[in-house]
């Protein structure tokens, strides 16, 4: 698929792209809360020697959703100029 501009794409593609993008940030929140969730448990029934080297994913996952949240800003901008 052929990469567009956001200044190409029509308004409906435009609004169904943030949402899109929004609904995944959503649940990419909701599964960092979980596991952020399951490590405070395993912290406090296996304690902290056990459960070390899992903490290396949560402190990188919100690194790996930076693109998201950029492009998430762009079309935001975008619509905000569009006055949507």
């Amino acid at each position: 698929m052929a990469s567009t501009t956001l200044k190409e794409l029509t308004n409906e593609k435009l609004l169904k792209q943030k949402d899109l993008l929004k609904g995944i940030s959503i649940g990419f929140a909701v599964v960092y809360l979980v596991v952020i969730g399951i490590l405070i448990y395993l912290f406090a029934t296996k304690g902290f020697k056990n459960i070390s080297v899992a903490l290396i994913p949560v402190f990188t996952f919100p690194i790996t959703l930076l693109p998201l949240l950029i492009n998430l800003s762009s079309v935001n901008k975008e619509i905000k100029l569009r006055n949507l």
